[in-house]
């Protein structure tokens, strides 16, 4: 999991957000898009935005990410995520410090900076008050 939802599960604040974020391997983003695309069309999910791979499914958003992408664009390892365990799923999420890093490198990017930043800009604050008050 990824994006504000994970993060709202960190820092224990509700942060709103307006979807839910997860990273899958590259590979469903690309070479089997078709056959990733059909299977959760099959489970009635609905694509409503091609570009940011994101379906719509009982009125919940659901986006799709390269989890390869997160050392591309912020230097997080892929092998230094978080396992999380709830009930019967299991699930990768960032830490505090890997989710910093997004944010700030985030907010430099022209799209984020337009329609984002003081989302952005507030949950930085948020992760920094958090990590100080863990020292």
């Amino acid at each position: 999991m990824y994006g504000s939802l994970g993060l709202q599960q960190l820092l224990n604040v509700n942060l709103n957000p307006e979807d839910i974020d997860i990273l899958i391997p590259e590979i469903f983003l690309k070479e089997k898009w078709n056959e990733f695309r059909t299977y959760l069309e099959s489970k009635k999910y609905i694509l409503i935005d091609l570009h940011e791979h994101t379906f719509i499914k009982n009125r919940v958003l659901f986006s799709y990410a390269s989890i390869e992408n997160l050392y591309e664009f912020a230097g997080i390892p892929v092998e230094k995520l978080n396992m999380m365990r709830n009930a019967e799923i299991s699930y990768l999420t960032l830490s505090l410090k890997q989710y910093l890093q997004i944010y700030k490198k985030s907010s430099l990017d022209g799209y984020r900076i337009n329609k984002k930043e003081k989302k952005d800009y507030e949950k930085i604050v948020l992760i920094e008050e958090k990590l100080i008050s863990k020292k």
